[in-house]
């Protein structure tokens, strides 16, 4: 059992860099890419219980107005949204790391004509009504636009934090289909939804969608975790209210989110010492961190903090000896994103040796499981992609208590 909870923390560490190792790019995202969240085994200490968040929350070149506002794509780097001649076209351009095709969806509106040259392109019929979700990544963005009831299935809901869909699914209201290769396409052919969103990795052992495209399923693919900017990131909120001609609703809540998350930015733009951090355990001696270009990377810089290796090319989560960590952050002043240890007893439990860091020593150790479900659910990788605002403003008050007056921290815990 302790081996398993290890292997599964590793797996946690690998994904809050979001991206993968050079060396290790296809397992990194390959495990991101395919969970409904991290299927854990969690120490037994009492979990958080649940609570509702409150967030706030080869085609035709011609171009007309369709049905919905037209909005605009500013930070994310992997889609585009394009409006069309009666329609709207989605285009994924890297559905998974090292991918060589694209893939596009012609929104077009229902009682529409399809346009013959739609080829090359999925055709869905807008606004959709039902929903399988087979990431709980979708779920808060859904929530911004007021369509969570329009799931009908997700991939499982052990792994779920949102307490309304965990209800609903006890309820029998939302279905449990499975994932990967093994999903059940008969039962998604018997409920016929209007959209069954997933992601992939490029692996036929891992991904959903090769199954699900051949039984004639209209399968989309949603490559948000490939954004490294957290606010690239969020924009896939947009991405998603498409489907519902909701995409300028989703717009105008973006684009409050960004206001909100460059103020608190800037907060701490102004700081001279910024104190020092690391982050995740070891897996067996090895340590593995996100690269300095990674989203993990972005956010403890915009929160003012000195990422240790933030001199690390690339966004991947690259492997570093245990002694090699020890040396460079014995005496950092901060240490985050530890796995699934609720306080520092359980941390220590993990490795004697991480009671020899300073951080440890000061009870300067913070995790991102200040929600979690008694399943390992947990809210900082559901909606927290959502609300990169909110984990912003959580890391600053960690490296600067003074400076966001009586903060209350919401994915953060200070380990006791």
């Amino acid at each position: 059992m302790k081996k398993i909870l290890t292997l599964l923390a590793v797996t946690i560490m690998i994904i809050l860099a979001a991206c993968q190792a050079p060396v290790q790019v296809d397992v990194t995202e390959a495990v991101e890419s395919i969970t409904t969240a991290i299927p854990t085994v969690i120490p037994e200490t009492e979990a958080v219980d649940p609570v509702t968040t409150t967030v706030p929350t080869a085609v035709p070149e011609t171009e007309a107005p369709v049905t919905s506002e037209q909005v605009t794509i500013d930070y994310a780097k992997n889609f585009t949204l394009e409006y069309k001649d009666g329609y709207k076209l989605l285009t994924v351009l890297t559905p998974w790391s090292g991918a060589n095709e694209s893939f596009s969806y012609a929104l077009v509106p229902q009682g529409g004509e399809t346009p013959a040259d739609l080829a090359a392109a999925v055709v869905i019929h807008t606004p959709i009504s039902e929903f399988v979700s087979l990431s709980s990544t979708y779920l808060p963005f859904l929530e911004q636009i007021d369509e969570l009831p329009s799931i009908v299935a997700v991939d499982t809901g052990d792994y779920i934090f949102n307490p309304d869909v965990r209800l609903w699914i006890e309820g029998g209201m939302i279905s449990e289909i499975g994932s990967g290769p093994g999903i059940d396409v008969e039962k998604l052919i018997e409920m016929a939804p209007d959209v069954i969103m997933t992601s992939a990795s490029g692996s036929p052992d891992w991904d959903s969608h090769p199954v699900l495209e051949q039984a004639g399923l209209p399968v989309i693919i949603n490559s948000d975790y490939l954004e490294q900017d957290p606010l690239g990131r969020a924009e896939w909120g947009k991405f998603i209210a498409a489907f519902y001609d909701k995409e300028a609703e989703a717009d105008q809540i973006f684009d409050a989110m960004v206001v909100r998350y460059e103020e608190v930015k800037a907060s701490a733009a102004g700081q001279t010492e910024k104190p020092s951090v690391f982050v995740n355990t070891a897996y067996e001696g090895t340590w593995y961190l996100p690269g300095g270009d990674s989203y993990a990377s972005i956010l403890l810089r915009d929160a003012g903090a000195d990422y240790l290796w933030s001199d690390l090319e690339g966004t991947g989560a690259m492997p570093i000896d245990f002694e090699a960590v020890v040396e460079r952050a014995k005496d950092a002043d901060f240490w985050l994103n530890v796995g699934f240890a609720l306080d520092l007893a359980s941390l220590a439990a993990m490795d004697p040796r991480y009671a020899d860091f300073k951080a440890y020593q000061e009870g300067q150790v913070f995790n991102n499981n200040a929600r979690v479900t008694e399943m390992g659910g947990t809210d900082y990788f559901e909606s927290g992609t959502a609300n990169p605002d909110i984990i912003l403003k959580d890391l600053i008050a960690i490296f600067y208590p003074d400076l966001l007056g009586e903060h209350v921290f919401f994915y953060y815990h200070q380990l006791q």
